[in-house]
């Protein structure tokens, strides 16, 4: 077992930063001394109960930062050692304990940025979820296979290339670099233009931007005048139209897919999401993926754990009260949204069956009670705090 010695520590490094503390750890290892990084922040409270499908995840910890060899094996592996089963090599001349997993998002991402110096920052997807946005998971989509760590130099830095990162010299303001965690990163705004540029796909695009707002990092607005300010850089045409798109209500990637669907190829008016509908009683229904308040219709996506005992009993009791609330559903459940048009069609046939009441005859109001505007004014100022 290693045998740590913790050491608290602000951070040292001039510029921008987020607000948080690291903790470091010395850990001894049977090979040799490697360090081990954990963050704690003001919300580790928070993020203990954050569901699996949270859109913000809790910060890592137990990172293994890569070390060079050394000669006496005291802060590193020697060369002998390095060479051996007991050490991997994360990138040129740096390397980790053997049994640490290399596919883990977040070492992934610590190695690749143990490589920068001067003024590089990681960027993209990686850049976004060392933020701790959860949906930035370093998987491609629909394929689900693994990245490269995206890395941004700026000016005439060098950096030997390897097939675990990309490295792009594009031009690096100091405004758009922040401290988060012990790494350098780019801005979220930036991150989500470079995540744009690296995939050149629409959807995606549009899904990059809610899931960035859905755990706090931007708004459609900051990034609006983000890519407003910037000029005619690569991605900027193609940001534009992703952040028209995009919503800050959305709080998941089939969620956003779904709404694309409504949108783009049912070519409904855009609708609400997320929004808490009550009955007319201030009694709350359900805070639906996708409301068209114009036609009384719910939309709704089941991804698998909907299919839980609990959660779906929850499920079925909701879509009750929608129902005797005169309001019209539909369901969307993973694997539909492969085949677009089917979705489509199931979109137009339950809009078809709506009611599309005038508010007098309404039995639901999107008026939130006094109860409702109390929680979430609570919930305002907890997050602030």
């Amino acid at each position: 077992m290693p045998i740590k010695v913790r050491i608290d520590t602000d951070y040292l490094d001039d510029g921008p930063r987020l607000d948080h503390r690291t903790t470091w750890f010395v850990a001894v290892h049977m090979l040799g001394v490697y360090a081990v990084a954990r963050t704690a922040t003001d919300g580790d409270r928070h993020f203990m109960s954050l569901h699996k499908w949270a859109p913000t995840s809790a910060p890592p910890t137990g990172l293994v930062r890569p070390v060079p060899v050394d000669p006496k094996g005291t802060k590193g592996p020697t060369r002998g050692q390095a060479r051996g089963p007991g050490w991997r090599q994360t990138s040129a001349g740096l390397y980790v304990p053997a049994e640490v997993d290399e596919l883990r998002v977040e070492q992934r991402i610590f190695e690749q940025a143990s490589r920068l110096r001067g003024s590089g920052a990681v960027t993209a997807w990686a850049s976004l979820r060392w933020q701790l946005a959860t949906f930035f998971d370093g998987t491609s989509f629909p394929e689900a296979e693994l990245l490269p760590v995206p890395l941004v130099l700026g000016g005439n830095a060098f950096l030997r290339p390897d097939p675990r990162a990309t490295i792009s010299r594009a031009q690096l303001p100091p405004a758009h670099r922040i401290r988060a965690r012990g790494v350098w990163c780019t801005l979220a705004e930036r991150a989500l233009l470079d995540e744009m540029v690296r995939h050149g796909q629409l959807r995606q695009a549009v899904v990059d931007v809610d899931m960035a707002a859905a755990a706090g990092l931007v708004t459609v607005s900051s990034f609006q005048e983000f890519v407003a300010s910037i000029g005619p850089w690569t991605g900027v045409p193609l940001a534009r139209e992703a952040a028209v798109l995009a919503s800050d209500d959305s709080r998941s990637p089939q969620e956003s897919r779904m709404r694309l669907v409504w949108v783009l190829d049912a070519e409904l008016p855009v609708p609400l999401c997320n929004v808490p509908v009550f009955d007319l009683h201030g009694n709350l229904l359900g805070v639906p993926d996708l409301f068209d308040p114009v036609a009384g219709l719910v939309g709704e996506y089941q991804g698998a754990d909907h299919k839980e005992g609990e959660r779906h009993r929850s499920d079925t009791a909701r879509e009750d009260k929608f129902r005797n609330a005169g309001l019209e559903m539909f369901e969307v459940v993973g694997g539909d949204l492969a085949d677009r048009w089917m979705v489509v069609e199931r979109m137009l046939s339950a809009r078809a069956r709506s009611k599309f009441l005038p508010a007098h005859e309404r039995k639901w109001t999107l008026d939130a009670p006094a109860w409702w505007r109390s929680r979430a004014s609570c919930r305002t100022r907890r997050r602030s705090g």
